[in-house]
């Protein structure tokens, strides 16, 4: 069993890195707390065509946001000036040209000045590198009230359809009759992974939803109550508006992946560790005796302790100090599932 909510979802990124899809490998990128204004999911699988993946680190590693991505997917192969090569942004060409500049200094476009006109051209044409996006709500003790918020949930991402495929994942139990009544409220649409002993296995399959539809975005619904007779409200969302935001949170996951704990974590504290999980590495607390999660481990925690000078002054192989070992073990990992 895992000690929290959060280090269950690390387990959960780590089988799918490893094992995704249940029905036969698939080549991804596994990222968590990603999504939306209004949505957030736990764990983000995207799902990758392995060269397009490979022309995609032309680009570097960090993303690209909606401004960078409007200038690169649509940036000329010859030099032109950049209104006329640039559709209308549907806001002011200032933000435009910043985002060029911007481009520039990371070399993923070249410039040039034509009298007082920019313009421009592209270095490599942006791939087609993502193929889907598996959206997958993380809860290990799923009880009555928590099935009930979860259903809601999932019904809302059925509804929207911005990605392809909606999984619950919880830990399994002895209670199998109880635990088939609380996956009865979830939507027929989403999928239902099961863990023990960190293994996943399918106990409800997904269906395809249709992210190059439009969606449904549900507003506000009425509650169970006897009382409450309101109708439920909703709007339709434009199928560019998904298109446009299912590859920006793509271009989040290239940059963050599932490891990005470390950045809001201390492994510079003399406690802090990694230990082996089922599928790879979790952070482990040596003052608590147990996995910490990301809140508790902050320079506000009572026991926190920094490194000992000595510690970062060490050599191999823990030159820097342990937590900076850590650090470029993670890096390194991240790095290699973008490759």
């Amino acid at each position: 069993m895992a000690d929290s909510e959060f280090a269950f979802e690390l387990r959960v990124c780590a089988w799918a890195e490893r094992h995704w899809h249940p029905d036969g490998e698939r080549p991804c990128i596994v990222a968590r707390q990603l999504g939306t204004k209004r949505r957030r999911w736990d764990t983000v699988v995207v799902e990758v065509d392995p060269e397009a993946l490979e022309a995609r680190a032309n680009f570097g590693p960090e993303r690209l946001n909606s401004d960078l991505l409007h200038v690169v997917r649509n940036a000329p192969a010859d030099w032109a000036f950049y209104r006329d090569a640039l559709p209308h942004p549907g806001y002011p060409w200032r933000y435009v040209r910043e985002a060029i500049h911007e481009a520039a200094d990371r070399d993923i476009v070249e410039t040039r000045r034509n009298g007082n006109k920019i313009e421009l051209k592209r270095k490599w044409p942006y791939p087609d590198w993502v193929r889907r996006i598996v959206a997958i709500e993380n809860k290990p003790d799923l009880d009555a009230s928590a099935a009930d918020a979860l259903a809601d949930q999932l019904q809302r991402d059925v509804a929207l359809g911005l990605a392809d495929e909606v999984w619950l994942a919880t830990e399994s139990s002895d209670e199998r009759g109880a635990e088939r009544a609380l996956f009865a409220e979830m939507p027929v649409e989403a999928g239902v992974l099961t863990f023990a002993d960190g293994e996943a296995s399918v106990a409800w399959h997904p269906r395809s939803l249709a992210p190059a539809s439009v969606g449904t975005r549900i507003t506000e619904r009425p509650s169970d109550s006897e009382f409450d007779n309101s109708p439920a409200s909703f709007e339709y969302v434009d199928a560019d508006w998904k298109a446009q935001k299912r590859l920006e949170i793509a271009e989040r996951a290239y940059e963050r992946g599932w490891r990005s704990y470390l950045d809001t974590m201390r492994p510079d504290c003399r406690h802090f560790a990694v230990r082996r999980g089922e599928h790879g590495y979790v952070p482990y607390c040596a003052a608590k005796e147990r996995e910490q999660t990301a809140a508790e481990c902050s320079g506000s925690c009572p026991d926190y302790e920094p490194e000992p000078p000595t510690w970062r002054q060490g050599e191999w192989p823990i030159e820097g100090g342990p937590g900076a070992a850590i650090r470029r073990v993670m890096d390194d990992r991240r790095r290699r599932q973008r490759e």
